[in-house]
């Protein structure tokens, strides 16, 4: 496995992709490496170094490893490749490159609509890492939970940091935005004075200044996070996570390693859903007796609704 600069520990994509590879490790008996990158530039020679050590499937962890993932999948048809959250352009032409996909526009459409129900201030803010697929597909779902509950309860919420039409937001500053914690808590501490009492941050490491603001805020703030439960990953900020919008990622990550292992492996695409459970809402964890039970049957309906089809949502950045 090869990570992107967020590393193994990032209490996100990262550290859920890599808990995959250990339980494939742990199931199979087989032995494995993995290297993580500190800055793009490392990417295309860890996968390099991969091929190097022999092994039979490597998987990278993220959109910005697509040309380096793909180069060495062209370059090395007897090796197995496995790449979490990007579908490269010309994938379906390798037999050994999977991309391995979330929809999670359906499980932030959750999240928005949790984040309408619960604000006392009547606006919520989301930002994000950088402006790109994987992050925007967060950003659009919330967005347009929000605008479902407006229109559905008749509320006046507001969404800072995010507009689904424009397609334009808040993004955290620096030349490697996802590590840029203290930028996080910056972009974060912006949205909270104009309002938010609700953050949702899209932007890995960086989004822990999200949850750094929502604890140094006396309770007036919370957040929900993504990739994983959060009060598993960063479980110190528990207490101000209302819920948190998960990717499987490590079932996914696990199930590509384990078909190569069987040889069963096929470059057809996993899409993680609501119907599959490959994406969702993770528990309430300390909020459960906060979120009223009237939201959280909305909240059971609105998965059916969209996995039924009754809910279309728009986002460019929903796997195909």
């Amino acid at each position: 496995m090869v990570s992107d600069s967020g590393g193994f520990d990032d209490k996100s994509f990262n550290q859920t992709s890599y808990k995959g590879l250990t339980d494939a490790v742990a199931e199979l008996g087989i032995e494995s490496n993995e290297v993580q990158s500190s800055t793009n530039a490392d990417f295309a020679p860890n996968v390099e170094a991969m091929v190097a050590d022999g092994c039979n499937i490597i998987v990278t962890v993220g959109f910005l490893l697509d040309d380096a993932t793909t180069a060495a999948a062209e370059a090395n048809p007897d090796i197995d490749f496995a790449i979490v959250d990007s579908n490269p352009e010309g994938s379906a032409d390798l037999e050994n490159l999977k991309p391995l996909l979330f929809n999670t526009a359906e499980s932030s459409f959750l999240a928005g609509y949790l984040a309408a129900g619960m604000t006392k201030t009547g606006t919520v803010g989301t930002f994000g890492g950088l402006q790109i697929p994987t992050v925007t597909i967060f950003m659009d779902g919330f967005a347009q939970g929000v605008a479902h509950h407006n229109e559905t309860k008749g509320t006046d919420v507001q969404v800072i940091g995010w507009s689904s039409e424009n397609q334009d937001g808040q993004f955290v500053p620096g030349d490697d935005p996802f590590q840029n914690i203290a930028g996080g808590k910056q972009t974060a501490d912006t949205l909270v004075s104009q309002g938010a009492d609700i953050l949702f941050p899209v932007a890995g490491p960086a989004g822990e200044g999200a949850l750094q603001a929502a604890q140094s805020s006396g309770g007036n703030v919370n957040a929900i996070w993504v990739d994983t439960d959060g009060c598993v990953s960063a479980e110190q900020y528990c207490p101000q996570l209302i819920s948190s919008v998960y990717k499987a990622m490590d079932l996914a990550v696990a199930d590509a390693i384990r078909a190569s292992y069987n040889d069963e492996f096929s470059n057809e695409p996993y899409v993680g859903t609501l119907e599959n459970d490959g994406t969702g809402l993770a528990p309430f964890n300390e909020f459960e007796d906060d979120v009223p039970a009237e939201l959280k049957a909305e909240l059971e309906q609105l998965r059916t609704d969209i996995t039924s089809g009754t809910i279309q949502i728009e986002s460019a950045a929903q796997p195909k």
